[in-house]
């Protein structure tokens, strides 16, 4: 018997998601609007963010692939985990995570596949988009997140009213970014600020002060030529800790 996937083997969530380069921009982009989001208190409060920024990217990355390329059953149960996860972390706070900033998590998951994708790759059609919505709605539908959009267009307005209500700088937003710059060193920080001010949209780069265009563009005509002339796992050696590079070899697929 066929096994059934959690995402359909042809769907253009896999080919977002099986390719370690968009992986990194994706989350790229996302750790720069977790950053501003209002409830990132919350990531600080067991005190893994700060302490391993990248290391908590790895660990969010190794779900995600899990629920990704996985049989429905196998995907099911790492959404049950991180369900589960949340709500331990929810006990020992004795408060409840909003349900917003839920929506935030899996409205970034979103917004930045489409356009890590297509910075690196192309441009998605409609329903390739809609492909990217309804696989991340139902995995916030079965973690129980309530008052999810139904249609990709439902999300776009949503996606609007979050971005403009649930982002602010404050403390936490400054160390953050101190904790990546310890992290990654000066030079790879300053690569990470242009692959954010390339794919986070307008509101974050705002926020962030990001008011010119990235440096990164004519780079990534050049890029996209190494991966034709094979050195593009030369160009990930240039710009990752030597503790991560073999973690994002193992993310293509």
């Amino acid at each position: 018997m066929r096994a059934t996937y959690f995402v359909n083997e042809r769907s253009i969530v896999r080919q977002i998601w099986g390719k370690g380069d968009t992986v990194l921009f994706i989350f790229a982009g996302a750790s720069a609007e977790f950053a501003l989001n209002k409830a990132v208190d919350w990531l600080y409060f067991t005190g893994r963010l700060p302490a391993d920024p990248l290391g908590r990217l790895f660990s969010t990355v190794s779900y995600a692939r899990t629920i990704v390329f996985s049989n429905t059953e196998t995907a099911h149960r790492a959404i049950d985990a991180m369900a589960n996860i949340h709500a331990g972390v929810e006990k020992s706070r004795g408060a409840t995570i909003p349900d917003w900033a839920y929506r935030d998590v899996l409205f970034m998951l979103i917004d930045y596949s489409i356009r890590a994708y297509e910075v690196l790759e192309r441009e998605l059609s409609l329903s390739q988009k809609e492909e990217v919505f309804h696989v991340f709605a139902r995995m916030g539908n079965r973690m129980g997140v309530t008052g999810l959009p139904d249609t990709f267009a439902g999300y776009l307005l949503m996606r609007q009213l979050h971005l403009h209500q649930n982002l602010k700088r404050s403390s936490y937003t400054d160390d953050l970014y101190q904790q990546y710059k310890k992290h990654l060193g000066v030079v790879r920080y300053r690569i990470l600020l242009e692959v954010q001010n390339l794919v986070a949209p307008e509101k974050v780069r705002e926020w962030l002060g990001f008011h010119r265009k990235s440096f990164l563009n004519p780079i990534l005509t050049f890029y996209n030529m190494s991966k034709f002339l094979r050195i593009d796992p030369l160009i990930r050696y240039l710009i990752l800790p030597a503790q991560y590079r073999a973690q994002i070899k193992a993310l293509d697929q």
